[in-house]
């Protein structure tokens, strides 16, 4: 099936352009790199874009989970409600704080599960982190009504869910949304993080916190440590934002042709009503026992299929004092493979994509 007489489709492919030239030239120019008015443009168009009010811009993704965990008061001997089948940040986030990262299971839609969740709560529990997976929001509704019974703080994360809704509901709305600003997301500035907010006190916590907790220079009114954006990363982020409509509009076009056009035998991801997916990921389904070999099909092929998330994280070497029975999400852990679905994939792209998945059906079928 290979075809190296074609470009090779990778699974992402940043759009990096004119726009992002002229931004860091313009921050190079000004003199001024270190956190300044690009990251306040930044924050604030975010906060338009996304229907949010306050948002603020920190290092990385990762740094995001955790400042906004720490201003919301969690941690040694807190219990955090986390979903097994994500990347390590989330659980990575609540171990920094000092709490304890309690694993729990996933629904069909990849997204935690509350009645797995109900079993696992118990009063050492603070928080529950809700991932809003390859662009799908969790049903925040749902999750702010257990979280309300059991009086526990939301952190959300919403890494790859730049623009996503659900049921008119923004991340950042029923809680502290945190998204990245990696190099691949749908949204990118190299590396970069930002936390939404509704609530005006937690965005100030979380701008003293990121900033050596000084409302003013050498004046250290809070424990704090530098987690400051640079205005390099947050004019990328300026130029991205600005593109980002277009992008998911384009994401959302290529996940529809896929979902009508790859044949049966791929179990395509279902979009809820009210939602607006926004798919960092359009992750599929297929057999266990043939998984490994169908992805080295797809990419002899030419087709950059990957696997989000190979391992989940109950049964990381990394999480062993933690694990915890998660059995869904072990087995989408052995069926799932994603595929190109990112902008620059164009009609060619996506005809050779179902032509290799035709190919790859009628061998394993």
């Amino acid at each position: 099936m290979s075809d190296n007489s074609q470009p090779f489709i990778p699974i992402a492919a940043p759009d990096i352009g004119a726009e992002e030239e002229a931004a860091v030239l313009r921050v190079l120019r000004s003199g001024r790199l270190a956190q300044g008015p690009e990251v306040a443009a930044l924050e604030e168009e975010f906060a338009r874009a996304s229907g949010v009010p306050h948002v603020v811009a920190v290092t990385n993704g990762t740094t995001a989970l955790y400042a906004a965990l720490h201003v919301l008061g969690v941690g040694q001997g807190d219990e955090v409600l986390v979903p097994a089948f994500t990347f390590a940040a989330t659980a990575n986030a609540v171990i920094e704080v000092g709490a304890v990262p309690v694993f729990v299971d996933i629904g069909d839609d990849y997204l935690i599960d509350l009645a797995d969740a109900q079993r696992k709560v118990s009063p050492k529990t603070a928080a529950i982190m809700p991932v809003h997976l390859y662009g799908l929001m969790a049903d925040m509704e749902a999750v702010s009504a257990f979280a309300g019974h059991h009086d526990l703080v939301i952190v959300e994360d919403a890494a790859q869910a730049h623009l996503a809704t659900r049921g008119g509901i923004s991340p950042g709305e029923r809680g502290v949304a945190t998204y990245s600003l990696y190099a691949t997301k749908n949204m990118m500035s190299g590396e970069g993080g930002l936390v939404a907010t509704t609530d005006p006190r937690l965005a100030d916590r979380l701008r003293l916190f990121r900033n050596h907790g000084m409302p003013e220079r050498y004046r250290h009114e809070v424990w704090g440590l530098n987690l400051r954006l640079s205005d390099l990363h947050a004019s990328i982020g300026r130029a991205q934002l600005a593109k980002l409509p277009e992008a998911n509009a384009r994401r959302i076009e290529n996940a529809h042709f896929l979902t009508d056009e790859l044949p049966p035998f791929f179990v395509t991801p279902d979009v809820p009503n009210g939602a607006t997916h926004v798919f960092h990921q359009y992750t599929v389904r297929v057999p266990a026992a043939h998984r490994d070999e169908i992805v080295e099909r797809f990419r002899g092929a030419g087709v950059g299929v990957d696997i989000y998330y190979p391992i989940p994280l109950n049964r990381q070497e990394a999480f062993a004092r933690w694990k915890s029975a998660c059995p869904a999400s072990e087995g989408a852990a052995n069926e799932v493979l994603s595929l190109p679905i990112h902008p620059k994939v164009d009609e060619p792209a996506r005809e050779r994509i179902i032509a290799t998945a035709e190919a790859i059906a009628r061998e394993f079928s």
